[in-house]
């Protein structure tokens, strides 16, 4: 079973997009606010790698507390197509945000890479996969 169907990939209505980017802006401010917590109260109080754990612990917990917000309060009935462009779009503004930043602080690509290697303990990767399943996750569960 596919996870859209034909009629969902033809129910995309651009016009649905705009609020939840400006959804994305305040998650965009949340996640720099909470980047300056991490580097001037966390990490010097606990450490390197437990400020990293803890703060994007804390961040995937503002994103779901603002996805869930939204999709509540929200009058829009998206279909199911939308929830995961809507998805994919957050996911892929916070990756890029993520490497536009690096390349203005000339932060080697390598280093921006790394920071979602699992193996080698990184956990950021949980921000970009709760950015992509939230909208479809909170945004079905609530229309339902």
């Amino acid at each position: 079973m596919s996870l859209l169907s034909t009629a969902d990939a033809y129910a995309i209505r651009p016009e649905v997009f705009a609020y939840p980017l400006g959804v994305w802006v305040i998650l965009a401010v949340v996640a720099v606010v909470n980047g300056v917590f991490r580097e001037l109260i966390l990490i010097p109080r606990i450490g390197e790698y437990p400020g990293h754990v803890l703060s994007t612990a804390l961040l995937v917990l503002a994103i779901l507390g603002l996805s869930f917000g939204y999709f509540q309060w929200t009058p829009i009935d998206y279909a199911r197509a939308e929830l995961l462009l809507l998805g994919v779009l957050w996911a892929g503004l916070t990756v890029g945000f993520e490497f536009l930043v690096g390349y203005v602080e000339n932060t080697p690509v390598s280093v921006t890479i790394g920071q979602y290697d699992v193996l080698a303990g990184q956990v950021w990767i949980a921000v970009p996969l709760t950015l992509l399943l939230s909208p479809l996750l909170f945004g079905w569960y609530l229309s339902h």
